[in-house]
């Protein structure tokens, strides 16, 4: 589902027109990505918790010369954990379907 996917959906189920769903998905997002880059967490309940975590330096391999190792330095980055409702749901899904 893209994102323009999920405006049609929205406009369609509340009767709302397409560029004003639009506008709100669009500063919801907005509004995530700044709270993120502030270094703050967002939870939503019931969906999940999006929050910044720092990744460890580590030792890599360049594919094409994998007997070069390469430091791979620490990096930040945005994780997501569903939230209980999320997570069932997705636990009760076949794994075979996704295959």
């Amino acid at each position: 589902m893209t994102k323009r996917d999920l405006v049609v959906k929205i406009a369609k189920e509340t009767n709302l027109v397409q560029n004003d769903v639009a506008e709100i998905v669009q500063m919801t997002l907005d509004n995530i990505a700044r709270e993120l880059i502030a270094g703050r967490s967002i939870e939503l309940r019931n969906f999940g918790v999006f929050e910044i975590k720092v990744r460890k330096s580590r030792k890599g391999r360049n594919p094409n010369t994998p007997k070069q190792e390469v430091t791979i330095p620490e990096r930040t980055v945005v994780k997501f954990r569903a939230g209980k409702e999320l997570k069932e749901a997705v636990e009760k899904l076949s794994p075979a379907k996704f295959k």
